[in-house]
């Protein structure tokens, strides 16, 4: 049972605020991680020598959707791997490997950010420094919309309201 995947899975239109992106770009990452996922695989398989029959081993704790899941629950919230391992039913060694494999399959299908692209490149990557410290850019990744009630006593209980910048 993995709370998180199925909390989005019953309520889509909270996927944002749980993963950072919404339900459909969710569901086209999980299509293409699971390609990407697959065609890797498929070239493991090509080179392993086979001593036990396939199929065999132990199976998989979570699906490959529910992995992509945890990777992705984890970029967005930083839990510890204890507390993911716990949301997604498994060890906390389970979540870090599960983690770092999605992580770095992640990593391949998204689009890479300018200074990556030419950091091999010194000519290009200084281009690109002068340029980014011309501007000045602001980017807030924690604020998120909260419903809140229209009624005041209501809210006294559940929001901390300050009175000359005292507690």
């Amino acid at each position: 049972m993995c709370i998180v995947f199925d909390y989005i899975q019953k309520y889509p239109k909270r996927t944002k605020q749980i993963l950072g992106i919404n339900y459909e770009q969710f569901q086209s990452l999980l299509k293409a991680a699971t390609e990407e996922h697959l065609k890797i695989k498929n070239e493991n398989e090509n080179e392993k020598i086979r001593i036990n029959a396939f199929g065999g081993g132990r199976k998989e704790l979570l699906s490959i959707d529910e992995q992509i899941c945890l990777c992705l629950f984890y970029l967005r919230q930083i839990p510890t791997f204890e507390i993911l391992g716990m949301l997604f039913s498994v060890s906390k060694s389970e979540a870090h490997v599960t983690f770092h494999y999605w992580r770095k399959i992640i990593k391949r299908i998204l689009p890479h950010s300018l200074l990556e692209e030419v950091g091999k490149k010194e000519g290009d990557l200084m281009i690109v420094q002068e340029i980014l410290t011309s501007f000045q850019l602001l980017v807030d990744s924690v604020e998120q919309q909260i419903d809140r009630s229209s009624d005041n006593e209501e809210q006294k209980k559940f929001f901390l309201v300050r009175k000359n910048n005292t507690l």
